[in-house]
């Protein structure tokens, strides 16, 4: 090892170590590795090292810097060639069909790494083994590559984005030749292929000869064309739209999102919205806010809400810096903003499309073969409806929607925690309830609990069989602990007060019957 006699009495760790410096061409990295080296430092190695990044169904996302914990350009090079590989078992034809690229802004100069420079790299991988590779020119939204793995019929896409997380993070994220995230066990296939493929190909690292090759297709202009194109068919009211004297205000967080939404403005024939100056252009730095996700309320909209103010604007957009995801805000007439939350604009969404599917299907009858689907964490509210009117419903507060399909309160948050030792045990003490293996809670202080569903063990005590339907995947335990919940009243219950007080009680036993938040040392939210 390039390091004396260094040794940190840990086997593993210099084995490690020793194998990135000879693995890793990246100066900067290389030199923050053995700058660690010389200063003993020890518990940052570890840090470093200690652990290897975990490919699951939304792929990687981690710090960007050394070691196999951080995104860098060795660990995108060593994710790529194992996906590469992977998708090379998969599909007879990758040499033909191809694969799409795509970046965000993202960048952290200590380390070198940038989402640009991390998409070309993956590009020269594939590259390197024959396989056609459409890399976008310039930064695109993450829906654009899910679209052109459809619309090209390619085998596979990868989006570089650590989307609205913190901005040392980057991300890694793949899509399937349907133009989905991957699900299980595609992710347990991709990371053994991974640990099988971590030598860094000949070709790997030459991303400048991969830019010049044949094999390399810049889609961008066809697919802005085309994507804008497409949404087109979703628009149902162009007259309207024409006529509206709406103003809205647009932010995308120093993000990619501004042209493209003023693109998606555009083609349905709206007034541009008013762009937030200051967060209108990306910026990797993310100057004017903590964290990068409209998601998070006010905090991230406070400008939004000063330019609305100074041009009249009643309704406030905010995408995150990927532009995958949509805030959306709303002045009430007592002159206070009302920041819906995603339940509500999903609800708003759903109900928007049934609204304007029954304009255009006079057959009644045909209602029996509309589906809508929904995630798992979601408000169950689209399925009310669903029992109303009588579309389907599967899974993946206007006063006159409750007293159609009944109240829907629910109240979503998290905690942080960066050791998975204390993650691990936390699940597993609810998996093993009371000390019982495989045994689950039965109730949370004096609330009962009628059904459990486990997707990272695969169990779900609502089938027959105990065995979830939903796609299940063992690596799906994060470092931010979310929990979703919901309260939903029959209609003609309008006590509301009463029923947020419940829900807020409910929220409490979960937190400190479940998480136990002091024991663990779990950071919350930040407010």
């Amino acid at each position: 090892m390039d390091n004396g006699s260094f040794s940190t009495g840990d086997t593993e760790l210099d084995q490690a170590v020793e194998q990135w410096l000879q693995y890793d061409k990246n100066l900067k990295t290389a030199s923050m590795v053995r700058d660690l080296v010389k200063e003993g430092a020890v518990e940052a190695l570890k840090k470093c090292f200690s652990s290897r990044m975990e490919f699951g169904t939304a792929g990687l996302r981690a710090a960007m810097g050394p070691g196999t914990s951080c995104m860098n350009e060795l660990t995108i090079i060593q994710t790529t060639q194992g996906f590469c590989c992977y998708l090379e078992d998969s599909f007879e034809n990758l040499k033909e069909q191809g694969v799409v690229i795509g970046y965000d802004a993202r960048a952290h100069p200590p380390s070198g790494g940038s989402s640009k420079l991390f998409a070309s790299l993956a590009a020269a991988v594939f590259i390197s083994r024959g396989v056609p590779v459409h890399l976008f020119s310039d930064i695109t939204p993450t829906p654009f590559v899910p679209f052109t793995v459809s619309h090209l019929g390619l085998c596979a896409g990868i989006m570089v984005t650590a989307s609205h997380n913190p901005k040392q993070d980057n991300g890694y994220k793949v899509y399937w030749e349907n133009g989905a995230q991957i699900v299980s066990p595609h992710d347990k296939g991709i990371s053994k292929a991974i640990e099988e493929n971590l030598e860094p190909w000949p070709q790997s690292w030459n991303a400048e000869e991969a830019l010049k090759s044949p094999l390399l297709k810049d889609p961008y202009q066809e697919i802005h064309t085309q994507y804008f194109k497409a949404i087109q068919k979703h628009c149902h009211h162009r007259d309207i739209n024409k006529s509206s004297e709406v103003k809205i205000v647009h932010t995308s967080v120093h993000g990619v999102g501004h042209t493209f939404v003023q693109s998606a403005f555009k083609a349905f024939d709206l007034h541009p919205p008013y762009a937030v100056e200051e967060q209108k252009d990306p910026d990797p730095e993310f100057p004017t806010v903590k964290y990068p996700n409209p998601e998070e309320g006010e905090g991230v909209l406070t400008l939004s809400f000063a330019l609305a103010e100074r041009e009249g604007a009643s309704v406030v957009l905010a995408n995150d810096p990927d532009a995958d995801r949509l805030a959306m805000a709303e002045k009430q007439e007592s002159g206070q903003w009302r920041v819906f939350t995603g339940n509500e604009l999903g609800a708003l969404l759903g109900w928007w499309m049934f609204r304007c599917w029954k304009q255009q299907n006079s057959d009644a009858g045909a209602v029996k073969n509309l589906y809508m689907l929904s995630s798992t964490v979601s408000s169950k509210i689209l399925r009310a409806i669903a029992l109303k009117e009588g579309f389907h419903f599967e899974v993946t507060h206007n006063i006159k929607t409750s007293l159609l399909y009944g109240y829907h309160i629910s109240k979503n948050s998290y905690f942080i925690c960066h050791d998975q030792d204390v993650i691990r045990t936390l699940f597993e003490r609810l998996r093993n309830h009371g000390g019982q293996k495989d045994s689950y809670p039965v109730e949370c202080g004096r609330f009962a609990i009628s059904n459990v569903r486990d997707l990272t063990t695969g169990y779900d005590d609502n089938q027959p069989d105990k065995k979830a339907v939903l796609p299940t995947s063992s690596s799906s335990q994060m470092p931010k602990i979310k929990y979703y919940t919901e309260l939903c009243a029959a209609p003609g219950n309008s006590d509301v007060a009463h029923l947020r007080k419940e829900l807020d009680d409910l929220v409490d036993a979960i937190i400190e019957n479940f998480f136990e938040p002091k024991k663990n040392k779990l950071q919350p939210k930040p407010e």
